[in-house]
């Protein structure tokens, strides 16, 4: 029997692999894993909250699934029967559990510790690609039901409640979001709790606890969803910047033995993560979106191991001694024999007066089905001439009234054809080409922009509460504090350091050990499949300089020996 989806008015698809039921055959390799229970009574195997649990095959008998929620307090979501398996994604970290799981009476179930799963799912990987797929799912389902997490109160324009949803479900973590204004059965909930008006936005957890305008790193140590550095633990690689790039280095590093940590400021993915669809990706015919990339290569990263950091930024890098020391904006500190650098780049910013004031409330630098909810049924402006701009713009025109897409150049010299096309036929996209926005309008959101098409001389204003601003590329490398060499633009120069007779890595840095990846490179291509290239490739320069370095160190003790003698 199938489990039942939360919403039975928008099920689930693909409930076959959401929730499989393994062979008989499957199974038996299982028990080679762990040992067998029986329950002498109703008895919770997990529970929300708790870290590390074990994974747990129902042989007979059923697991009760139960969400926690502050409004409707606990109900039951699932019921898993023999062959099927208990967990999703949070196994492969010591995240907390979102959901508790009650194994009824007389129920027996193939218990595998936290400890062999890894062993279990690497050794079995057809049963592990079964698992990974349904724990992917899974996830998938809860966040866009929005089951099993917090409860996000107040306006949904408000820049607070924006910022909040968009770092949660960025980070696949559940978040309901709900306007007083709008949803009044809200207000005793908000009165029981002594929530005021004045402290909105606010984040409730299913036990109560209430948090006003939490920032987001600390909305991720609360929540569990950052993994910080080990103490006292040198790295062996140390990724900066988890877009896909970062994450490529994540998986190849940690899946080669290399003790693999990344840290994201944000949630992995990067500039991609943003993208709405990326259907130029060998591999995927039909598309997919930045996000489900991110998303699976965050769990494929962490199934070899890698620890993913996410929230607090790097703020310096001191080069000055080996192992390399990075500094986070906590103040805390981690140690790396060598550093991979894949921070990428960030869209400029549009040189207009109060541009500052509107960001965050009107000017978003992303176009994901969060953003297409906030300004669905509305007209919006699309800045820029890039694939990106162009992505988002064919995906908002779906659900918004209309998009006005403006950009300075030719759309046809920046572009996919593909893109090009599609907008150009779309009846619900007015493209203006040499054109640019010269003026917002507004008081405390966005109401309004002036544009001037530079072709005709003309200004025009649209009455417009939301744009979409993806221009150029802007290198995120000021963290770097004179340790590399930069080109003109800010971007890392690489290609630079040979030794011996040895050719330089395309990825080498100017100082030794520090490699370049992705957007923040200099002379790199643009795009996802050059990236994820790049991160991938690296590893194998990294493993050829941490050889130099146990070499190096081997022979030191002997050359200070001789001296000695």
């Amino acid at each position: 029997m199938i489990a039942t989806p939360i919403d039975p008015t928008d099920p689930w698809l693909r409930q076959a692999q959401t929730f499989p039921v393994l062979s008989a055959e499957m199974i038996e390799r299982a028990k080679t894993y762990g040992r067998e229970e029986v329950m002498a009574e109703d008895t919770f195997v997990f529970e929300r909250g708790q870290r590390g649990i074990d994974f747990f095959l129902v042989l007979e008998g059923e697991i009760e699934l139960f969400i926690d929620d502050v409004r409707r307090g606990r109900r039951l979501v699932f019921t898993y029967h023999p062959g099927q398996f208990s967990g999703e994604q949070n196994i492969f970290t010591k995240r907390p559990m979102l959901l508790s799981g009650l194994a009824k009476s007389g129920s027996r179930l193939l218990r595998i510790t936290n400890r062999d799963f890894h062993a279990f799912i690497t050794g079995e990987p057809d049963i592990g690609e079964t698992i990974i797929r349904a724990y992917i799912l899974r996830r998938a389902g809860f966040v866009r039901h929005s089951e099993g997490g917090v409860v996000l109160i107040g306006d949904r324009h408000h820049a607070d409640v924006l910022r909040i949803q968009r770092f949660l479900t960025r980070n696949l973590y559940p978040v309901a979001v709900v306007d007083p204004a709008t949803e009044p059965p809200v207000v005793p909930l908000m009165q029981s709790l002594a929530v005021t008006a004045d402290a909105l936005p606010v984040v409730i957890t299913p036990d109560r606890k209430v948090w006003s305008r939490p920032s987001n790193a600390a909305l991720a140590d609360l929540l569990g969803i950052n993994e910080s550095p080990e103490r006292d633990t040198i790295y062996d690689v140390a990724v900066v910047g988890a877009g896909p790039a970062g994450l490529a280095a994540s998986v190849y590093g940690a899946s080669e033995g290399l003790s693999t940590i990344v840290l994201e400021t944000l949630a992995p993915g990067g500039q991609a993560g943003t993208s709405s669809k990326i259907e130029n990706y060998l591999g995927f015919p039909t598309g997919i979106s930045g996000q489900a990339l991110a998303g699976r290569a965050h769990i494929q990263a962490q199934k070899f191991g890698a620890r993913i950091s996410v929230s607090h930024e790097v703020m310096k890098l001191d080069c000055s001694s080996h192992p390399y020391r990075l500094l986070l904006d906590d103040e805390t500190s981690l140690r790396a024999r060598s550093i991979v650098i894949a921070t990428g780049a960030r869209y400029r910013k549009l040189d207009v007066l109060n541009y500052d004031k509107f960001e965050g409330q009107g000017i978003h630098y992303a176009a994901t089905a969060m953003e297409a909810q906030v300004c669905s049924d509305e007209t919006i402006v699309v800045v820029g001439g890039g694939n990106s701009a162009g992505q988002a713009a064919v995906f908002l025109s779906r659900t918004v009234k209309h998009v006005h897409m403006l950009m300075r150049s030719g759309i046809a010299s920046t572009m996919s054809d593909y893109l090009v096309q599609r907008i150009q036929r779309s009846p619900r996209i007015s493209l203006y080409q040499q054109a640019e926005i010269t003026a917002l309008h507004g008081d405390k959101t966005l109401n309004g922009v002036t544009w001037i098409d530079h072709r005709t001389g003309e200004s025009h204003e649209l009455p417009v509460t939301s744009i979409f601003v993806m221009i150029g590329a802007s290198p995120n490398t000021g963290w770097l504090d004179g340790c590399l060499d930069l080109d003109q633009h800010g971007f890392v120069k690489s290609g630079m350091t040979a030794v011996g007779d040895t050719p330089p890595s395309p990825y080498a840095t100017s100082k030794d050990g520090i490699f370049a990846v992705g957007d923040v490179r200099a002379g790199s291509v643009k795009r996802v499949a050059s990236a994820v290239g790049e991160g991938s490739v690296v590893i194998a320069a990294i493993h050829q300089f941490l050889e130099r370095q146990r070499h190096a160190e081997h022979e030191e003790p002997e050359l200070n020996a001789t001296a000695a003698r």
